[in-house]
């Protein structure tokens, strides 16, 4: 489909390929289709793309086969005080990003959009930090997702100072400064961490000549306590309310109720559902796979009638017809598999929202205690729960020894007498 099966005026297709921009719609049209978007999408995206067109051609640029990043800044400052739209301006312009967003996306992928950062900046250290942590320490995809959030914030909050100079002027005192300063409104989880992505930062930084001295050791240790809380899960009847509020004639209802349901059949972490593979379930022996993540075991579990139907309803009458060997991928175009890490307890936060169920945590762990919850209420042994989850080492499995509560009242004391005179 290209831009005359798309719109039907010809004068619509002479604008779309006038301009600055004319030489790139054409392929960008059907780089839209190809990611499975609708025709009403495709003249969507085409016709804000068009609004950056013409404000390029004002800036006096000649065709292009390109764009920089400072193109999208001068259009981003000029464009919200002259748009003219329908309804909230706030709704248009989301609407307009995500248009452009899609642009800029079709242009990386064509090595078409330049990205210019001057040595040194904050942006230059970053990417430069990412790339030694994946290239010479091995960092996982989503581990260094989370260390681009947490230094990408300590180098916001030096401003000017987060240049290759500035940082070495920097000293132990504006590190503690700003670690406590985030620990005050942060919990254990986000606290642990900064303090990780910080250390390794300026250990790449040593590694690098960009400091002199060790400043990983002034990042403050914060006393805490294995084992201190309880599991936070999801009760059998609270877990029952989630699913059974799901609305199964939608793709997305069905999508979630099979990942909700499987969650809460297997206890498995929301990664391994994102990771489960069409070949790894095994219809005929009735057997799933669900591979080892933060260096568990793999767990070969029994394929349960109620994952099964509800896995099957969605495969046939939900899942996008793509060539993709994940399980669940998205439900709007372009359709891929949840590859961002908290897509899925993104997913089960929402569910639980709609449905009314009020836990502490509301991600896809909520359903993981809750299961190893219920196998320990049921007389499990803390062995067969740390296998069913996938834990290598006994001593993770250790916290729901809390909650088992007829253990604990064989081993409580009586309630001392009082002595008498």
């Amino acid at each position: 489909m290209g831009l005359e099966q798309t719109f039907e005026a010809a004068w619509t297709i002479r604008k779309l390929r006038g301009g600055p921009l004319g030489d790139l719609v054409d392929g960008f049209c059907d780089w839209l289709v190809g990611q499975g978007f609708s025709r009403h999408c495709v003249r969507t995206h085409l016709g804000f793309v068009q609004h950056l067109n013409e404000h390029l051609a004002e800036g006096g640029n000649c065709r292009l086969d390109g764009i920089e990043a400072a193109d999208l800044e001068g259009f981003w400052k000029a464009y919200p005080s002259r748009c003219r739209n329908r309804g909230p301006r706030r709704r248009h312009l989301k609407r307009v990003r995500r248009s452009i967003h899609r642009f800029t996306q079709y242009l990386r992928g064509e090595g078409r959009f330049l990205e210019r950062g001057e040595p040194g900046t904050a942006k230059t250290l970053l990417e430069a930090y990412l790339a030694w942590m994946r290239d010479c320490r091995h960092a996982a995809a989503a581990t260094l997702e989370v260390r681009r959030h947490g230094v990408g914030e300590f180098l916001v909050s030096l401003g000017p100072q987060a240049t290759d100079e500035g940082l070495r002027e920097l000293d132990a005192g504006q590190v503690e400064t700003f670690f406590l300063d985030y620990a005050k409104t942060k919990g254990g989880a986000a606290r642990h961490s900064m303090q990780s992505a910080l250390r390794t930062f300026f250990r790449f930084c040593l590694h690098t000549g960009r400091i002199t001295r060790r400043l990983d050791n002034a990042v403050p240790t914060l006393r805490t306590y294995r084992l201190s809380g309880l599991p936070r899960g999801l009760s059998p009847g609270q877990a029952r309310i989630a699913l059974d509020s799901i609305n199964r004639d939608t793709a997305a209802g069905r999508r979630d109720y099979a990942i909700l349901q499987m969650l809460y059949a297997y206890g498995v972490r929301g990664g391994q559902v994102r990771a489960l593979r069409l070949d790894d379930i095994g219809w005929a022996r009735d057997r799933i796979l669900f591979r080892a993540m933060k260096n568990g075991k793999d767990s070969v579990l029994p394929l349960t009638a109620q994952v099964g139907e509800s896995l099957l309803d969605y495969l046939r009458n939900a899942r996008p017809r793509r060539a993709f060997p994940e399980v669940f991928l998205t439900c709007r175009a372009p359709y891929h598999p949840l590859i961002n890490t908290t897509s899925l307890s993104e997913i089960v936060g929402r569910r639980l929202r709609a449905a009314g169920v009020d836990v502490p945590s509301r991600g896809a762990h909520a359903f993981r205690h809750g299961f190893a919850t219920r196998m320990v209420a049921e007389g499990h042994s803390l062995k067969a729960v740390a296998d069913i989850l996938g834990h290598r080492h006994l001593s993770t499995t250790f916290l729901y020894a809390k909650v088992d509560f007829q253990a604990l009242a064989d081993v409580a004391l009586g309630w001392p007498e009082e002595a008498g005179p």
